[in-house]
């Protein structure tokens, strides 16, 4: 399974860093608290610290996509924006199943844990073949 689409790795980058960054990053970086209405997130009364932490949430996103968006173009470090992009989609399922367990976020979040699982499945299956 591992590296069944290698062929394919670095246009699955630049598709995968594309839809993200349109609809995480840019979002959550830029209008924290648009995003998180439209994720069904119940938003407190006092809101400075929502938005600082989503900002910085939003910036270490594009750090990612940044990181998918080189590789996907240039091939560079192609082997360790995987590495990356599986930590995260797979840190993500965690945190999203905790959540869920703790019943803590909206069905927005839960339903997130079947997105970060089939990105990850993804960048297992488009993983490169590096020689």
């Amino acid at each position: 399974m591992i590296g069944l689409w290698s062929a394919h790795s670095q246009t699955f980058l630049l598709a995968m860093a594309t839809v993200t960054t349109l609809g995480f990053a840019l979002p959550i970086t830029f209008a924290p608290l648009a995003w998180s209405r439209i994720m069904q997130w119940r938003i407190p009364a006092d809101t400075d610290l929502v938005i600082y932490f989503a900002r910085c949430l939003g910036v270490f996103i594009l750090i990612v996509e940044w990181l998918a968006f080189r590789a996907g173009v240039t091939g560079v470090a192609i082997e360790f924006t995987f590495q990356v992009l599986l930590a995260v989609f797979s840190l993500m399922v965690v945190l999203h199943a905790v959540g869920m367990v703790q019943r803590i976020q909206p069905w927005t979040e839960n339903a997130e844990i079947l997105m970060y699982s089939g990105l990850a499945v993804l960048a297992l299956l488009f993983w490169p073949v590096v020689a």
